[in-house]
């Protein structure tokens, strides 16, 4: 007998909660030398946008939203208590929200990514005690792998350009100096012509998968939809940056969700 039949109901929702806490919290570490740097040029080089209001332009609220999200995140992952975690997941929203709309981070998509995660949190921590376990999870899957099919067909969105399909703005972006092991190596042993045709190809090959993640991940059934979700995923930073992984970290856990579902009559899933 496997772990999904031994575990409860209610514990596999306290696990899907807990899982995706988790998730944010590695997002948003993983981002915290870079954070580090950032805040530092930030508070250095001043830009004064009136289309920020004042609150929003403020060193002081981006640092005092960015380590109170963290801080409210630790405390969801130790904490067992419906109340506290419902007041950190609301706290938590709320700190992401405003690194969504401050200067400093609004075009983040660390931020971004962990904000629909905090929604998800903040959605399955009011339903906690209204929808019947079994249900509740159901549910929690099905939000999940439509909010990475949301973040995948955006991303499609923006790069069904000629520019894109051409594939030269990633040939402008990783193939001619990025710094990394997959590039350094295509560099090593390509000529300049022959990178081209390999960043069409990889121009191409990720506009059609995140195009068809878009549309169709989220019809998948729940496992099926987890682990396609998670390949994609990982092999998204693996094969570009591994910083990708504070953006991909919180959605990898979020899609991990799916594998928590149990069918009510067995007490096992019955995807």
């Amino acid at each position: 007998m496997n772990f999904n039949q031994l575990a409860s109901g209610q514990k596999r929702v306290n696990h899907a909660h807990r899982l995706v806490q988790i998730g944010i919290l590695i997002s948003l570490l993983w981002k915290i030398s870079f954070f580090i740097y950032a805040d530092r040029v930030y508070e250095t080089i001043s830009i004064q946008d009136s289309f920020f209001p004042d609150l929003l332009r403020s060193s002081i609220t981006l640092r005092t939203c960015f380590l109170g999200t963290i801080f409210c995140t630790v405390v969801n992952v130790f904490s067992t208590n419906r109340s506290l975690q419902k007041s950190c997941n609301f706290g938590q929203l709320s700190g992401l929200s405003l690194l969504c709309l401050h200067q400093g981070t609004y075009n983040d998509m660390t931020f971004l990514t962990s904000w629909w995660c905090a929604v998800w949190s903040w959605w399955i921590g009011n339903r906690f005690d209204i929808d019947p376990p079994e249900e509740l999870l159901k549910k929690a899957a099905f939000l999940a792998r439509l909010i990475v099919s949301v973040i995948f067909l955006g991303g499609a969105v923006g790069k069904w350009t000629s520019e894109y399909w051409s594939g030269q703005v990633l040939y402008d972006i990783y193939f001619v100096d990025r710094d990394y092991w997959t590039f350094n190596y295509l560099r090593s042993n390509y000529n300049a012509d022959q990178l081209k045709w390999l960043a069409l190809c990889y121009s191409r090959l990720v506009i059609i998968l995140e195009t068809l993640a878009g549309f169709g991940l989220w019809l998948l059934k729940d496992r099926v939809a987890a682990c396609l979700s998670i390949l994609l995923l990982t092999l998204i930073a693996l094969s570009s940056n591994l910083l990708l992984f504070s953006v991909t970290g919180c959605l990898i856990a979020l899609s991990s969700v799916g594998f928590l579902t149990i069918q009510p009559s067995m007490g096992t899933d019955q995807n």
